[in-house]
């Protein structure tokens, strides 16, 4: 069994156990190796703009707010945007700063025909550590995966 599958079917095994609505739940790391090794993955970064800009982004992510800033509302346009952006029959990975927001649009996308939709867990930014400072304990940024500073 390749490496493409077994993370896969981890990720699958997960959103079984914990009961998502989506097809699967990735690690950053797991994530990062599918948007290397399988072809017309997706990485759709759902965090809103003033997070993107100065917290950082992910190259080649795609990128649709879930909630818009300021206000933190809701994105009407958010499935819209999803299908002019990215292929329905694509692997898609949802990602935002912690895995709640993504979790969300990852639901709402397997709700819209996105079947292959995946929430990356701890986000870009990962949990808060004791002194309620992100970015040290999980998440992309930690596990030192790709990322630009805007």
């Amino acid at each position: 069994m390749g490496e493409i599958t077994s993370i896969l079917q981890a990720a699958q095994q997960r959103a079984k156990d914990k009961n998502l609505p989506y097809q699967g739940a990735l690690y950053p790391d797991e994530a990062q190796k599918l948007l290397q090794s399988a072809p017309g993955t997706q990485l759709v970064d759902v965090r809103c703009r003033a997070e993107l800009d100065w917290v950082g982004r992910v190259p080649g992510a795609v990128e649709i707010e879930w909630m818009t800033y300021p206000g933190m509302k809701a994105n009407p346009n958010f499935i819209a945007a999803m299908e002019q952006q990215v292929d329905k029959e694509s692997l898609v990975l949802f990602l935002c700063r912690s895995g709640a927001r993504s979790h969300a649009a990852a639901s709402a996308a397997t709700a819209a025909g996105f079947t292959a939709s995946y929430n990356v867990l701890e986000g870009f930014e990962g949990d808060p550590d004791g002194a309620l400072h992100r970015n040290t304990i999980n998440g992309w940024r930690a596990a030192g995966l790709p990322w630009v500073q805007s």
